[in-house]
């Protein structure tokens, strides 16, 4: 069996005034989102802003549901949006904020640093991943709680190096 390896690369800022200008506002961005967040079961709010490659952000902020699984993240709701009055267009970067708050909606007392600092789930990974293949160019990904520190990556499949592609799909049907 041969075994390889898989290298990350990324950058830690402490907080949003070590980012570079246009990375904090897209962080500022997120944040505004994140106010729209709705998220009365989990008190976990969060806010994504994509930048696209025409100038326009578009926002978007988790929605929760009493059925968990009927509710979408803030990264999926931004990215859907996106594409969807922008098809086509390029996306250059997308900011993703959280935070905590307790059912009392004052903010929890959570140490945010590199090793737990806040990521896109799962399925809004593959989502990226989608997108960033679609469209032809990485998609820059700058993500963190609300206060504390915050990790760019320099595309999405950073964060999902051994993503499940359409080939697969493709692959199995010829066979």
């Amino acid at each position: 069996m041969e075994q390889k390896e898989i290298h990350l690369k990324y950058r830690v800022a402490s907080d949003i005034s070590g980012l570079e200008p246009d990375d904090a506002a897209l962080f500022k961005e997120a944040l505004k989102a994140m106010e729209s967040a709705y998220a009365p079961y989990s008190h976990f709010s969060v806010g994504a802003a994509v930048e696209l490659e025409n100038g326009v952000t578009v926002r978007g902020s988790n929605q929760e549901n009493i059925a968990y699984p009927s509710g979408l993240c803030a990264e999926r709701v931004a990215v859907f949006a996106a594409a969807s009055a922008y098809p086509g267009v390029k996306m250059r970067a997308i900011a993703v904020v959280a935070s905590f708050k307790g059912p009392d909606n004052a903010a929890a007392d959570v140490k945010n640093d590199s090793s737990d600092s806040v990521t896109p789930c799962g399925a809004c990974r593959q989502v990226m991943m989608e997108y960033e293949r679609l469209l032809g160019q990485p998609i820059r990904i700058i993500t963190g709680g609300a206060d504390g520190s915050i990790i760019v990556l320099d595309s999405a499949e950073a964060l999902l190096p051994l993503v499940f592609f359409s080939e697969a799909l493709t692959k199995q049907v010829k066979e």
